[in-house]
């Protein structure tokens, strides 16, 4: 878990990115490639999208303008893949030393 603050429009967020929430992003980034991919579907999916964006908006510290949400989403979205990619990299990173030891011995 790790606190992420975020400045929209003059307005400081905050918002913890549990797994539930990461789980929310990654949901929502997945309904945006299908919506992207079959734009057909787009009214399938939209209800689940604004469903899960407000899932989001609901950790989020203050209370989201609506005029802000859009981008904060974004930042969030932006955030929780550098997250994604430091946690592989540090991973990648513990691999390599082990994988030097068992070549030794």
């Amino acid at each position: 878990m790790s606190s992420k603050e975020l400045e929209v429009n003059g307005t400081d967020y905050r918002i913890v990115l549990t797994e539930q929430v990461i789980g929310h992003v990654n949901n929502l980034k997945s309904l945006y490639d299908t919506a992207y991919e079959d734009p057909e579907s787009f009214e399938d999916v939209s209800a689940e999208i604004s469903d899960t964006i407000n899932e989001i908006a609901s950790t989020i510290e203050p209370e989201v303008d609506d005029s802000d949400l859009d981008v904060l989403i974004q930042e969030i979205i932006r955030a929780v893949d550098s997250k994604a990619e430091e946690v592989k990299k540090e991973l990648q990173e513990k691999e390599k030393p082990s994988k030097k030891s068992r070549s030794k011995k």
